[in-house]
């Protein structure tokens, strides 16, 4: 089984200015085939993927083939240069992460042209005891599509702030069903805005990378991890940077793989980390949906996850596998985005349940048996649950509510949870405070799913509470 999929996903390009800026900084990047046409001045071009639910579809993996921007005079360019990255949709669900980045001319440009290659849909098969996961490839009704921009992208090769474009691949119009079954046919519907630096899409939420060039002295406020693509990216770090799982800047080297948040700086291609997570130290990271526990009550002794996530990709683990950690009592455990003295009695071998969104760290030589995996850590992450409010269960000043998920996650998470928002919770799209959680209204809650060990009981606590108007179809298998 698999992450709770989505209804439209983001697409953030970000073009920093100053190619110059970006060399001195140490990213690295090499010059895309578009750029090195180009003898005009050049601005670096940022790729941020999110998304949001769409029942039962639980993977959505298209090839980007490229990304062309038309300018006003013509010229155009490709956004993500000579490469092709294949990406998974539906996998950050709400949060949003760091997909590619390039170099590419300067100017004003009006339209975009979006040319897809291979594209294929993890699905949720009711029709088989227990639910499995089909994976499918999609047929195209075509492969390019070209949007006008609402207000041109502008991207200049020095000063000024980063611009970006926003792009929603709409999958409740783009996935075709019939009869609440899944066709095969991808029929790609994309919504494009112009957006700014500082918008709140330009946040990463998520950016794991292996760790190449570990911090040149005690005093440093940098590192160098692997990018999207192989590409090295600089990861600047200060005195409010929080780090979770006891790492320290020093603590870092060749074999550490993390997870990292925060905003592109505004003058380079470099970012600024307000979050550094240590997933592993041994040099190897898996991530994704916890489908079962073993046992279902008191300390777990293995566990079962759908695979959305690893590094490096040698290993018997491979994306869409449904792996088993076995757990020797020895492992670390940890919350992102949650630093107190209570994060071990939270999240614990207890506390694990079917729901969970995670991620493991172990040894990647050990990693020859995708059913018996031994991992030193393992991370409760974020991510978004989409569901109904339960009739009357709204308490304003506990700041709480009942909610009924639906869609895939409502497989492995049957009963209602009850959902905390704390003072850092924000509404988005569409909800602005609590006194609009109506009655049956349809939310996704982007937080941690956390399990009472006392009473079993389930709970969200709530990072961001979206108000998307969801389609919530029920797919039952590929026609």
């Amino acid at each position: 089984m698999s992450p709770n999929p989505f209804l439209k996903v983001r697409i953030l390009f970000l073009p920093a200015l100053a190619a110059a800026a970006l060399l001195a900084a140490g990213c690295g990047s090499s010059l895309t085939a578009s750029s090195a046409a180009s003898s005009g001045p050049m601005g670096s071009a940022f790729v941020v993927g999110t998304d949001a639910p769409l029942a039962s579809v639980v993977s959505l993996q298209a090839q980007l083939k490229s990304i062309t921007l038309t300018s006003t005079t013509g010229t155009t360019a490709n956004m993500l240069g000579t490469n092709t990255p294949t990406v998974d949709f539906a996998r950050y669900n709400g949060l949003q992460g760091l997909v590619d980045m390039n170099d590419v001319p300067a100017g004003t440009y009006n339209s975009v042209t979006i040319n897809l290659g291979p594209v294929s849909i993890g699905y949720l098969d009711t029709t088989k005891t227990p639910p499995a996961i089909n994976t499918e490839t999609a047929t195209l009704t075509t492969s390019s599509v070209t949007i006008p921009l609402n207000k041109p992208l502008v991207i200049a090769a020095s000063g000024g702030q980063p611009v970006g474009l926003r792009i929603d691949l709409d999958l409740a119009q783009s996935v075709q069903t019939s009869n609440g079954a899944i066709t095969g046919t991808v029929d790609p519907t994309f919504d494009v805005t112009t957006v700014a630096r500082t918008d709140q899409g330009a946040h990463i939420d998520e950016f794991v990378g292996a760790v190449t060039t570990p911090p040149s002295s005690a005093t440093a406020t940098s590192f160098v991890i692997t990018g999207p693509h192989g590409e090295p990216f600089t990861i600047n770090v200060s005195s409010s940077t929080q780090w979770d799982g006891g790492a320290t800047l020093a603590s870092l080297n060749t074999n550490s793989i993390v997870a990292v948040a925060g905003q592109f700086d505004p003058a380079d291609q470099t970012l600024d980390a307000d979050e550094v997570a240590l997933v592993s130290d041994t040099a190897f990271y898996a991530g994704g949906l916890v489908t079962y526990v073993t046992p279902s009550s008191g300390a777990a002794s293995s566990f079962d996850f759908y695979v959305r996530r690893v590094l490096p990709d040698s290993t018997a683990v491979q994306l869409g596998d449904i792996a088993q950690v076995n757990l020797t009592g020895n492992e670390k455990y940890g919350i992102y985005w949650m630093h107190n003295a209570f994060t071990n009695l939270l999240f614990n071998s207890s506390a694990l349940v079917p729901g969970q969104e995670i991620s493991v760290g172990g040894q990647a030589s050990a990693e020859t048996n995708l059913n018996a995996l031994t991992v030193d850590r393992i991370y409760l992450q974020n991510w978004g649950y989409n569901g109904t409010i339960v009739a009357g269960s709204q308490n304003s000043g506990q700041g709480t509510f009942q909610m009924q998920v639906t869609g895939f996650a409502g497989v492995l998470v049957p009963s209602t949870v009850t959902v905390y928002l704390g003072p850092s919770c924000d509404f988005r799209y569409g909800f602005g405070a609590f006194g609009d959680l109506s009655d049956g209204a349809k939310v996704r809650v982007v937080g941690l799913l956390l399990k009472n060990t006392t009473n079993g009981q389930l709970v969200l606590l709530a990072r961001h509470l979206d108000g998307f108007n969801f389609t919530d179809f029920s797919t039952t298998a590929w026609q």
